[in-house]
C-alpha cells in the first residue's frame, strides 16, 4: 500500500520537530548539529530570532495578495538585489527551479524580441543541476531524472563539465545562450578550471550569447561573496538564485540585464504566488543580516578555518578522505568509502550531512557558525574517519 506522503524520497528515519541556531532537536529531544543546512537553504540557522520576528510581523498583516498589485517587499527586495548585483532587474519565484525557468524563458524571449525566434537553444554542461520541472531535468540532462518522463524537452546541448573548446563547438546558429553553475554541487562539488567562466563570459560577448548564471546553491554568500561571480571578474547577462535567498521560506529570484530582460513585457511570465509578502518579509530580513559588512568576513574566516582543517584530517585520514572540495561553506568531502554509511555514521554522531554523486559528502552549515560549530563537527568527522579505518584493518 502507497503510504500517504507520496514516496519519492529515501528519507533518514528521523523527524526535527524545532531548531536553534545551527541545531536541530528530534522528536525526542535529542540534539543535532545541521551542516546540511536543509540543502543550503537555512542560512542563518534555526529559528533567527530577526528571520522569526519579521515573519510572525507580516503574517499578523498580510500574507498575499497576488501580483495583480503592487507588492512593497519586491520593490525592496528587488532594489537590494540590484544594488549588491550586476542586474537592473528581479523577477521573483517559489523556488530556484522556478528561478532557473524563468532564466530560460528570458534567454529565449531575448532573442524572440531581437527578430531571432531560431535561436532558443542553451548550451548546458553534464552534471549540471537545475531542478525538476521538465525543462531543468533536460537542462541538467542527468539520466535518472529524465527516466520516465517522456521526450526530453528540447533546447539543450550538454558538453563534458568544464570544457570550453566543447562549449564552442556545441554552438550554432539556433544557440541562445550558455547556462552554467558557477560551482556544479550536486555532482560532488565541483569547482570549475581557472578562468572558465571568463572565457565563456567573453565568448557569449563575441557570438551575442546570454551567459546565463544558475546560482540557487553557490548564491547568498555560500561560497563567502553575494555571489559566487564575483569572485570571477565576470557579470552574467542573467542570474537564478533561490536556496538561501529565503533563509527556509520557500523563495527565488531571476535577476538580469535590461538588455536581457527586454523581451520579458506584461503576461509573457508569470506566477501566483511568487513574490507574496510573507516570502518577501524572510527575503528581506535574510538580506538584512547578509549585508552587514561584517557578515562575508565572518563567512571568509570560518570558511578559511574550516578548510584548513578538514584538509589536516584528509591528510590524517588518507585512507577514507580523497580528496576536499568547494569554496566557502560550500564544501565536500570526497571518498574512499562509502559516502552513504559515511554519513549515517555522522548521523549516529549527531552531525548531518548532505550525499553528492562522485561519492562525495556535502558540509554546508548554516553561514553565521561560529568555531566551536566547526570543532564539534571536526569531532564526529575524524570519529567517523577512525571507525572506517578500524573497520579495514579488522577486514
Amino acid at each position: 500500500m502507497i503510504s500517504p506522503v507520496l514516496p519519492t524520497y529515501n528519507r533518514a528515519d528521523i523527524a526535527f520537530e524545532r531548531g536553534e541556531g545551527p541545531y536541530l532537536f528530534d522528536e525526542k529531544g535529542v540534539r543535532y548539529l545541521d551542516f546540511g543546512s536543509g540543502i543550503a537553504v537555512s542560512a542563518l540557522g534555526h529559528a533567527h530570532p530577526h528571520l522569526v520576528e519579521a515573519l510572525r510581523e507580516q503574517a499578523g498583516k498580510l500574507w498575499h495578495t497576488s501580483n495583480l498589485y503592487r507588492v512593497p517587499g519586491q520593490e525592496k527586495l528587488a532594489r537590494r538585489l540590484i544594488e549588491a548585483s550586476f542586474a537592473d532587474t528581479v523577477f521573483f519565484a517559489n523556488s530556484g527551479a522556478e528561478a532557473v525557468e524563468c532564466a530560460i524563458k528570458m534567454a529565449r524571449r531575448y532573442h524572440y524580441a531581437s527578430g531571432a525566434p531560431e535561436r532558443f537553444r542553451l548550451v548546458t554542461f553534464e552534471g549540471a543541476f537545475h531542478g525538476r520541472t521538465l525543462a531543468t531535468i533536460a537542462a541538467g540532462g542527468s539520466a535518472k531524472y529524465l527516466e520516465g518522463f517522456g521526450p526530453k524537452a528540447d533546447g539543450f546541448d550538454q558538453v563534458p563539465w568544464g570544457d570550453f573548446d566543447a562549449a564552442v563547438q556545441a554552438t550554432g546558429p539556433a544557440t541562445a545562450g550558455i547556462l552554467v553553475e558557477p560551482i556544479q554541487g550536486e555532482v560532488g562539488v565541483r569547482v570549475p578550471p581557472a578562468n572558465f567562466l571568463r572565457r565563456l563570459r567573453e565568448f557569449c560577448d563575441a557570438r551575442g550569447l546570454l551567459l546565463v548564471l544558475d546560482e540557487v546553491q553557490t548564491g547568498i554568500g555560500r561560497t563567502g561573496r553575494l555571489f559566487a561571480y564575483e569572485e570571477t571578474g565576470i557579470t552574467p547577462d542573467i542570474m537564478a538564485v533561490g536556496k538561501g535567498i529565503g533563509g527556509g521560506f520557500p523563495l527565488g529570484a531571476c535577476l538580469a540585464t535590461e538588455r536581457a530582460a527586454k523581451g520579458m513585457t506584461p503576461g509573457s511570465h508569470g506566477s501566483t504566488y511568487g513574490g507574496n509578502p510573507l516570502a518577501m518579509a524572510a527575503g528581506n530580513a535574510v538580506m538584512d543580516e547578509i549585508l552587514k559588512p561584517e557578515f562575508m568576513e565572518h563567512v571568509r574566516a570560518i570558511s578559511g578555518y574550516m578548510q584548513q582543517n578538514l584538509a589536516a584530517l584528509a591528510a590524517e585520514h588518507p585512507s577514507v578522505i580523497a580528496e576536499v572540495r568547494g569554496r566557502g561553506l560550500l564544501l565536500g568531502l570526497r571518498l574512499h568509502v562509502p559516502a552513504a554509511a559515511f554519513m549515517a555514521h555522522l548521523r549516529e554522531s549527531r552531525l548531518l550531512s548532505v550525499g553528492a554523486t562522485e561519492n562525495v559528502v556535502r558540509l554546508l552549515p548554516p553561514l553565521n557558525i561560529e568555531e566551536q560549530h566547526v570543532k564539534e563537527a571536526l569531532t564526529a568527522l575524524s570519529s567517523a574517519c577512525a571507525a572506517f579505518e578500524t573497520e579495514r584493518k579488522a577486514v
